[in-house]
């Protein structure tokens, strides 16, 4: 019941008035952007096709740039008519990625490089096409029998480059710990996609250490993240028993969930017939490593780390029974972008209750 007189005698001198009336105003401008984010973010929002169905075309159809309408996937016909390749800007184990141009558009198009490969190109293709979604790049066409997959184009490249983008003097506004939090509510909401799909619970296998899963990924102009790569995202079932094993070859480092690695010791050579499968919580265990690359070294970072300590601590638990969801981890880190901004608009608040 203090509280209102114990505001009332806090004055402000005259000539700090108009300055702290300009840095509370900034501050509810970003208070409500980050509301704003959050709601369209949300996916009770988007129950249905407005998730499912990128630029609301329906399925099989995409629309690019200012373009209004929408056009059928290119077909391989269209795409040997109407792709022009300029150059190759990339090449994996599994395709070669060419930077093309379709009608006066930049567009993205991957071959098979490696015959022996086909059924992982075909895999992330029919992937492609059957998560379409806000969080998935944009299919244009493909053609199965050459092995050519046609993508949106996003100057901005993988995540690989996000701090060098971020020194960009045109970017430089963006690196800031409540853009950087919101880019990590990004990738944790691609993995809940993932986990909840139309297809069932998808394990993103791409993603034994951090280059790895930071390559799989893509930078929108706007700051949003894409996932981009998903040759390697096999289903877990538990209602018919069916776990996966992310490849056949053993893997090492803490990067990897415990569940992930040789569980016999080194004195047993490793055998991928009695290595054991796992489901799609080792996707959990990474989330921590992979934001902590995202909220960077900036001014307010280590705020954001301290808030999100007890959840990321609950992702490394050893059991993965045990891990949070990524629902879960999603609404926290949701939640702590509202207090931190709150906290950020109203300076002050503690000390004046």
């Amino acid at each position: 019941m203090e509280k209102k007189p114990h505001f009332v005698k806090r004055d402000v001198p005259g000539r700090e008035a108009p300055s702290l009336l300009l840095a509370l105003l900034l501050a509810a401008v970003l208070l409500l952007h980050a509301l704003l984010y959050l709601g369209l973010s949300s996916p009770r929002r988007s129950a249905g096709r407005a998730e499912a169905d990128p630029g609301l075309c329906p399925f099989g159809h995409f629309k690019l740039g200012p373009v209004k309408n929408c056009s059928p996937w290119l077909s391989c016909e269209a795409i040997d008519r109407e792709v022009r390749k300029l150059k190759c800007v990339g090449e994996g184990a599994v395709k070669k990625v060419f930077l093309s141009e379709w009608k006066e558009n930049k567009v993205v198009l991957s071959q098979l490089t490696n015959a022996e490969l086909k059924e992982d190109f075909l895999h992330g293709l029919k992937m492609l096409k059957a998560l379409q979604s806000k969080y998935v790049v944009r299919l244009l066409g493909y053609c199965e029998k050459q092995f050519t997959v046609l993508t949106e184009y996003h100057p901005l490249g993988s995540l690989r480059g996000l701090n060098e983008t971020l020194h960009i003097p045109k970017y430089k506004s963006m690196n800031t710990w409540h853009r950087r939090l919101m880019l990590a509510i990004d990738y944790v909401s691609i993995i809940r996609y993932l986990h909840s799909s139309p297809l069932g619970t998808l394990v993103m296998c791409d993603s034994n250490d951090l280059d790895k899963v930071l390559s799989q990924y893509l930078l929108t102009s706007d700051f949003h993240i894409l996932v981009n790569d998903l040759d390697a995202l096999p289903l877990v079932n538990r209602s018919a028993g069916r776990l996966v094993k992310c490849g056949h070859r053993e893997l090492w480092g803490e990067f990897v969930a415990p569940e992930q690695r040789w569980p016999y010791g080194e004195d047993v050579p490793f055998d991928d017939d009695l290595m054991p499968p796992y489901d799609e919580k080792t996707d959990i265990w990474k989330i921590p490593d992979v934001s902590n690359f995202f909220l960077g070294h900036v001014e307010g970072s280590d705020i954001v780390r301290l808030h999100l300590f007890d959840i990321h601590a609950a992702c490394k638990k050893k059991d993965p029974a045990e891990r949070p969801s990524a629902q879960e981890i999603l609404d926290t880190y949701r939640k702590v972008l509202t207090l931190l901004i709150r906290e950020a608009a109203m300076p002050g608040t503690r000390e004046m209750l």
